[in-house]
């Protein structure tokens, strides 16, 4: 038989299941994002338990591995006190006239919608260093960013 006419194995066209980017370097975190990431862990193992259907089940077991090599990287970073802007931090700031306010965490934990920002974040690189009273270039304009406050997490 040609060939042409050879049916190959379905396999062969699907596209290859990768591992879950992690982020180069150090996991810093904070106790809260240390927190949520055990939370996932133990979420996800409960998930996994359940699932019947393999391909569901690799795709929460490829998640769970991502989830538990971020448990076993992360470094807990205590919060401290300083007037400049450093990890763990709550910065309230003037950006386009609008006031705002963040604290600067780890890749893991960030979620805008609650006011973290990851640390690797261009805002949380803008910021980290500055003191109260500081303008800051961001974003192409040398005074974009007015910091008003710095301090430890509410």
């Amino acid at each position: 038989m040609s060939v042409a006419f050879r049916r190959e194995s379905d396999e062969e066209h699907l596209e290859p299941k990768f591992e879950l980017p992690i982020p180069p370097g150090p996991n810093p975190v904070t106790a809260r994002g240390h927190r949520l990431i055990e939370d996932k862990v133990v979420a996800l193992e409960a998930t996994v338990q359940g699932i019947t259907e393999e391909e569901a089940r690799k795709k929460v077991v490829r998640e769970l591995r991502y989830w538990r090599s971020r448990l076993a990287s992360a470094e807990i970073v205590p919060p401290r006190e300083s007037e400049e802007a450093v990890f763990g931090s709550r910065v309230r700031f003037r950006l386009n006239a609008r006031e705002q306010e963040i604290v600067i965490v780890g890749y893991d934990e960030a979620d805008r919608a609650d006011g973290t920002v990851s640390q690797d974040a261009p805002l949380a690189r803008a910021l980290m260093g500055a003191a109260e009273g500081d303008i800051l270039a961001f974003a192409g304009r040398e005074d974009a960013i007015e910091v008003l406050e710095v301090g430890l997490p509410r």
